[in-house]
């Protein structure tokens, strides 16, 4: 890997090289690939629905349901919707969707009726399939109420209907379809979580989302004998991309704990299916260790895994490879509109590569990092903007060509919106937002260093620091803190006097907010705009 820039100057500059060639199939290609090479090896284990697929009953359930669809006379390019908690169906039609050239539309699960009728209208949905509800979501309510017909519910007559009208499609209309499709035809649209206005579409394509997860597996050695836990979310791209299709694409399986993330039913799946590999952001990871049952689970089987979504906590890493015997784990960095990973830790990384670092850039990829003011690529340990190009980067926000050439440049550079620092051998460091960053009295602040620093206190749980208005310094820093069971809450005060002398003045945190947990998004990233907003209220009261 050459990171040499001109003059003899070293940039911040990396492409990603390697002997195993990009992909050139459609995701329905690769999944019959697979199916021929490994027929009677389980594909699919939907754990709390008791059921359980072959790769051979996999294959001919996606080819049943992609007939269904057929039926329903969904065209090469027309959008259908999959709105659910995880579940073996949401599989099954990505896989179909993919298969009839359809572009598959993750809905979040957390929506409420005004975000869903925004992604049915921007899409423009010719069909959705839903759950009837989800714990406190009313997934049929809310649809009867924007008045939306094509629906199909899973698990009701609606699903079933489906498969029976696939039946009368001829084998043959499937297989024409199959032979229009090209590997760069669109075939899924995620939404960002927007932090103002409303969310964009990532449009991705069978190359973008194929490749991204079958180099993922690469990364930490997947072969037909592994078993991927994942209780990530699937409508995001860590459970569908790096999960589902990083198994697939290696004749893994795919074990489903639950509908949604519990620490006791992922345990407990990883203890009964034998699971080799376990997926979570940092917080599912802590919620699995300070499980008062966590000892009592064979976590034996486990290998390697990935940690990825949010900044992963050096101590938790080094808990995670010890204590749940994931020596392999891997760091994984990206985000949607790059299918998402763009860099990653290897599997002969040392613990501190994979525990102070999110790796290096990926096959066929590249990444630089320049100063966002100007564009320039800066040198070696310097932080600025980390930008991927390569077959990753999504074709663009649907519809939204404006929004798309503001996120991706003339020469195919997708900016990342994050700070980020590179190393002389390749390896990237996170920093933080461009957003998160603090500005207290004209020094720069990056949060995540901070909260690095405060894990190690004996009685912080978890914790994140954010920047509040100050009428002195323009900022202040807040520490946001969970703290462990038992412990006595910290003031102020108390955490002055444990960063004194071991951060520099500016960094140390005035205000502490005792919570028992944070705002967060579906698919585990901490919401510190929110924290942002409800931190203004605690600030005035103390200032009082």
């Amino acid at each position: 890997m050459d990171t040499s820039g001109g003059n003899g100057a070293v940039f911040s500059y990396a492409s990603g090289t390697g002997s195993v060639p990009l992909l050139g199939e459609t995701i329905g290609e690769n999944l019959r690939h697979t199916a021929e090479r490994h027929p009677a090896r389980e594909a699919l284990v939907d754990v709390a629905a008791g059921r359980r697929w072959t790769y051979a009953e996999f294959d001919a359930a996606v080819d049943e349901l992609a007939r269904g669809l057929l039926a329903r006379r969904i065209r090469k390019g027309d959008r259908v919707g999959i709105w659910a908690p995880n579940c073996a169906e949401w599989v099954l039609t990505q896989y179909a969707t993919a298969r009839i050239g359809a572009i598959l539309v993750n809905i979040n699960p957390a929506y409420r009726t005004h975000e869903l009728d925004f992604v049915v209208r921007q899409s423009g949905l010719s069909l959705l399939i839903s759950a009837a509800s989800f714990k406190t979501s009313d997934y049929r309510a809310m649809i009867a109420e924007l008045g939306f017909e094509q629906t199909v519910f899973i698990g009701e007559a609606g699903w079933d209907g489906l498969l029976a009208a696939g039946q009368e499609v001829d084998p043959a209309e499937l297989h024409e379809r199959e032979a229009t499709l090209a590997f760069d035809d669109p075939i899924n649209i995620q939404y960002t979580s927007g932090t103002t206005g409303f969310p964009k579409g990532a449009t991705l394509s069978h190359h973008n989302i194929l490749n991204n997860g079958f180099f993922v597996g690469e990364g930490v050695g997947y072969t037909e004998a592994d078993r991927v836990c994942l209780p990530v979310p699937l409508y995001h791209c860590f459970g569908m991309v790096m999960g589902c299709l990083g198994a697939t694409s290696h004749g893994a399986c795919i074990v489903l704990p639950a509908p949604g993330f519990d620490p006791e039913a992922t345990l407990d799946a990883v203890q009964a299916e034998r699971c080799t590999s376990l997926y979570g952001v940092p917080t599912m990871f802590i919620a699995e260790l300070g499980h008062p049952r966590f000892a009592e689970f064979d976590l034996s089987t486990l290998r390697t895994g990935i940690m990825a979504g949010s900044p992963c906590p050096i101590e938790i890493m080094k808990r995670v490879a010890d204590e749940m015997h994931m020596s392999e784990v891997a760091i994984c960095y990206g985000m949607t509109e790059t299918s998402p990973v763009s860099t990653m830790t290897r599997r002969d990384d040392s613990l501190a590569r994979r525990t102070e670092t999110v790796g290096r850039v990926m096959p066929h990829l590249e990444v630089k990092i320049i100063d966002p003011d100007t564009g320039r690529v800066l040198r070696h340990g310097e932080p600025g903007e980390l930008c991927t190009r390569g077959y990753s980067v999504m074709l663009g926000y649907w519809q939204e060509p404006d929004k798309t050439a503001e996120a991706i440049d003339a020469a195919r550079w997708m900016r990342t919106g994050d700070l980020a620092t590179m190393d002389a051998e390749g390896y990237v460091n996170i920093v933080g937002r461009i957003k998160d960053m603090v500005i207290r009295g004209g020094e720069n602040i990056y949060p995540r260093e901070i909260e690095e620093f405060l894990y190690s206190h004996p009685d912080v749980a978890d914790v994140q620091v954010i920047g509040v208005p100050d009428e002195k310094y323009g900022e202040e820093l807040m520490a946001w803190i969970v703290m462990r069971p038992n412990a006595e809450p910290l003031t102020a005060q108390r955490l002055r006097a444990f960063c004194e002398g071991r951060l520099a003045h500016y960094k140390i945190p005035r205000y502490v907010h005792i919570v028992d947990g944070f705002p967060m998004t579906v698919t585990g990233k901490v919401r510190k705009t929110e924290m942002r907003l409800l931190s203004l209220d605690v600030v005035e009261s103390k200032a009082r």
